[in-house]
């Protein structure tokens, strides 16, 4: 009985640290996708653009600080289980 715990327990830490590792890696290409959209955005101001952004870079750059806060959001949620004993 106590093998099928030991197995339970290391599948259960596994698929805890591979949470945790999508968790970041989440933030990461977040992270990612917003520097790409800033990047985009900020050539349409001077001096290579004509200060009017487009809506679709506005709009691009909006969804990815949207998604960058999700991710940070459901990586907090992570850390603090770890911080609470409960991972």
């Amino acid at each position: 009985m106590t093998d099928q715990n030991d197995q339970k327990d290391l599948q259960k830490d596994e698929k805890n640290r591979a949470e945790e590792a999508q968790a970041m890696e989440r933030v990461v290409n977040a992270t990612r996708q917003v520097q790409v959209a800033f990047t985009a955005l900020q050539a349409q101001f001077a001096p290579q653009g004509s200060g009017k952004p487009s809506k679709m870079a506005l709009q691009t750059f909006d969804a990815s600080l949207q998604a960058l806060e999700d991710a940070q959001a459901a990586f907090d949620d992570v850390l603090n289980d770890l911080l609470d004993g409960k991972r």
